[in-house]
């Protein structure tokens, strides 16, 4: 999910409308940045469970971690498992190809660039911010890696297959019958 960061956020502040005249919500200003890491996330379209686990650094040997976990978390039955990466060097590594190697039902499927509406996990990111991350200001790495784990269960809890693309608006139904004559001119 890219880099995250334990650094300010706007925050809402209350302001007390019956003093004259009126206050304006002041926020301190928060120059610092205590701490950043990654977010590797795994996520199964066809029920909607997912999987995060978070690292300060993105490296191969993180990401080869985070795939044996991966490997551990999906149910065994599954005879194929299709990993959608996109190009970065830690996913095209040595350790990665071994890994594929040991474990053959392992396919991995490189989205072209410029091309991350193809990665289904793409929307669920935006999600997982919403829950974990949005409005929220953090202290700490720690305090980011529990909102997104907590986030996670969260998500795990009430989860739904996830249906690719747009929003799904209500329509009413059409009343069955023959259509109306055009009015002659």
């Amino acid at each position: 999910m890219g880099p995250q960061a334990a650094k300010s956020v706007p925050g809402q502040a209350l302001v007390d409308v019956t003093k004259r005249p009126a206050q304006r919500a002041k926020q301190e200003i928060d120059y610092g940045r205590r701490g950043k890491g990654y977010v590797f996330g795994a996520f199964q379209p066809s029920t909607g469970e997912a999987f995060t686990k978070t690292a300060t650094r993105r490296t191969t040997a993180n990401f080869v971690a985070f795939l044996e976990q991966t490997e551990n978390w999906i149910d065994a039955g599954l005879p194929r498992v299709h990993a959608i990466l996109d190009n970065l060097s830690a996913h095209r590594a040595t350790d990665v190809l071994l890994f594929a190697l040991a474990h053959p039902r392992w396919e991995f499927v490189f989205q072209p660039k410029y091309a991350a509406y193809l990665n289904l996990i793409e929307p669920w990111w935006k999600t997982l911010r919403s829950l974990a991350l949005k409005g929220k200001r953090f202290e700490t790495w720690e305090q980011i890696c529990a909102a997104v784990q907590a986030a996670t269960t969260y998500w795990n809890a009430h989860r739904h297959p996830f249906i690719w693309g747009r929003r799904r608006r209500h329509r009413p139904r059409r009343q069955p019958g023959i259509a109306r004559v055009p009015a002659a001119a």
